[in-house]
Protein backbone atom coordinates (compact mmCIF):
# COMPACT_ATOMS: atom_id res chain seq x y z
CA UNK A 1 0.00 0.00 0.00
CA UNK A 2 1.25 3.62 -0.79
CA UNK A 3 1.27 6.14 1.38
CA UNK A 4 -0.62 9.03 0.37
CA UNK A 5 0.53 11.31 2.57
CA UNK A 6 3.22 12.61 0.56
CA UNK A 7 3.34 13.56 -2.96
CA UNK A 8 5.55 15.58 -5.80
CA UNK A 9 4.00 18.23 -7.73
CA UNK A 10 5.92 19.49 -10.98
CA UNK A 11 6.17 23.03 -12.53
CA UNK A 12 7.58 24.22 -15.14
CA UNK A 13 10.39 26.63 -13.90
CA UNK A 14 9.97 29.15 -16.82
CA UNK A 15 5.84 29.05 -15.38
CA UNK A 16 6.25 28.98 -11.76
CA UNK A 17 9.34 28.02 -10.29
CA UNK A 18 10.12 27.42 -6.58
CA UNK A 19 11.67 30.57 -6.03
CA UNK A 20 8.11 32.36 -6.77
CA UNK A 21 6.68 29.97 -4.55
CA UNK A 22 9.33 31.00 -1.57
CA UNK A 23 8.64 35.20 -2.57
CA UNK A 24 4.81 34.43 -2.62
CA UNK A 25 5.05 31.89 0.58
CA UNK A 26 1.41 30.68 -0.42
CA UNK A 27 -0.35 30.03 -3.85
CA UNK A 28 -3.34 28.13 -5.27
CA UNK A 29 -1.97 25.10 -7.20
CA UNK A 30 -3.52 25.32 -10.63
CA UNK A 31 -3.46 24.50 -14.23
CA UNK A 32 -3.73 20.34 -13.20
CA UNK A 33 -5.73 18.94 -15.70
CA UNK A 34 -4.36 15.18 -15.62
CA UNK A 35 -7.43 12.83 -13.87
CA UNK A 36 -5.30 11.63 -12.06
CA UNK A 37 -3.69 14.22 -10.98
CA UNK A 38 -6.97 15.83 -10.08
CA UNK A 39 -7.74 12.43 -8.04
CA UNK A 40 -4.55 12.72 -6.10
CA UNK A 41 -5.27 16.58 -5.71
CA UNK A 42 -8.48 15.83 -4.16
CA UNK A 43 -6.88 13.28 -2.22
CA UNK A 44 -5.61 15.89 -0.17
CA UNK A 45 -5.69 16.86 3.33
CA UNK A 46 -3.85 20.42 5.43
CA UNK A 47 -1.09 19.44 6.31
CA UNK A 48 0.06 16.69 3.45
CA UNK A 49 3.90 17.40 2.42
CA UNK A 50 4.74 17.79 -0.68
CA UNK A 51 8.27 18.24 -3.08
CA UNK A 52 8.58 20.52 -5.48
CA UNK A 53 10.23 19.26 -8.94
CA UNK A 54 11.01 21.38 -11.69
CA UNK A 55 10.67 19.80 -15.18
CA UNK A 56 11.86 21.42 -18.73
CA UNK A 57 15.49 21.29 -19.18
CA UNK A 58 16.31 21.46 -15.40
CA UNK A 59 14.73 17.90 -14.18
CA UNK A 60 15.30 18.56 -10.72
CA UNK A 61 13.85 18.13 -6.95
CA UNK A 62 14.54 21.35 -4.86
CA UNK A 63 12.31 22.11 -2.74
CA UNK A 64 9.24 21.15 -0.14
CA UNK A 65 5.43 22.41 0.49
CA UNK A 66 2.22 21.23 2.23
CA UNK A 67 -1.26 21.68 2.19
CA UNK A 68 -2.90 24.37 3.35
CA UNK A 69 -6.45 23.51 2.45
CA UNK A 70 -8.30 21.49 0.05
CA UNK A 71 -11.70 23.12 -1.31
CA UNK A 72 -13.06 19.72 -3.94
CA UNK A 73 -16.40 21.47 -4.46
CA UNK A 74 -15.70 22.23 -8.35
CA UNK A 75 -15.99 18.77 -9.55
CA UNK A 76 -13.41 19.17 -12.16
CA UNK A 77 -10.76 21.08 -10.34
CA UNK A 78 -10.09 21.01 -6.42
CA UNK A 79 -8.58 24.46 -5.54
CA UNK A 80 -5.29 23.45 -3.08
CA UNK A 81 -3.67 25.84 -1.37
CA UNK A 82 -0.36 25.49 -0.96
CA UNK A 83 2.26 26.97 1.18
CA UNK A 84 5.87 26.74 0.80
CA UNK A 85 8.38 25.04 2.97
CA UNK A 86 12.37 25.17 2.12
CA UNK A 87 15.10 24.17 -0.30
CA UNK A 88 15.91 20.64 -0.36
CA UNK A 89 19.73 20.51 1.40
CA UNK A 90 20.73 18.69 -1.63
CA UNK A 91 18.54 18.40 -4.97
CA UNK A 92 17.84 15.66 -6.06
CA UNK A 93 18.44 15.06 -10.13
CA UNK A 94 16.03 12.81 -12.65
CA UNK A 95 19.09 10.84 -13.04
CA UNK A 96 19.38 10.37 -9.10
CA UNK A 97 16.07 9.63 -8.83
CA UNK A 98 16.23 6.83 -11.73
CA UNK A 99 19.24 5.25 -10.09
CA UNK A 100 17.32 4.88 -6.94
CA UNK A 101 15.64 1.18 -6.56
CA UNK A 102 12.50 1.89 -4.64
CA UNK A 103 11.79 4.47 -7.18
CA UNK A 104 11.59 1.55 -10.39
CA UNK A 105 7.57 1.11 -10.07
CA UNK A 106 7.09 4.57 -9.15
CA UNK A 107 4.59 6.71 -11.01
CA UNK A 108 7.32 9.70 -10.90
CA UNK A 109 9.35 7.56 -13.75
CA UNK A 110 6.41 5.51 -15.08
CA UNK A 111 4.01 8.33 -15.95
CA UNK A 112 6.11 10.53 -17.05
CA UNK A 113 3.69 13.15 -17.77
CA UNK A 114 2.16 12.90 -14.34
CA UNK A 115 2.16 16.10 -12.48
CA UNK A 116 1.08 15.35 -9.39
CA UNK A 117 2.84 11.56 -8.30
CA UNK A 118 2.41 9.80 -4.72
CA UNK A 119 5.24 8.98 -2.95
CA UNK A 120 6.22 6.88 -0.08
CA UNK A 121 7.39 7.69 3.07
CA UNK A 122 10.68 5.94 2.10
CA UNK A 123 11.09 8.13 -1.01
CA UNK A 124 9.98 11.04 1.08
CA UNK A 125 13.05 10.84 3.45
CA UNK A 126 15.11 10.10 0.71
CA UNK A 127 14.10 13.51 -1.16
CA UNK A 128 14.56 15.45 2.38
CA UNK A 129 17.31 13.55 4.16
Amino acid sequence: MVSMSYFLFKSEPGVYSFDDFLRDKETVWDGVTAPAAVKHLREMKAGTKWIFYHTGDERTAVGTGSVVSVDATDPKVPIVKVKAGKRLKTPKTLAAIKAEPMFAKSPLLIIGRLSVVPLTDEQWQWFVG
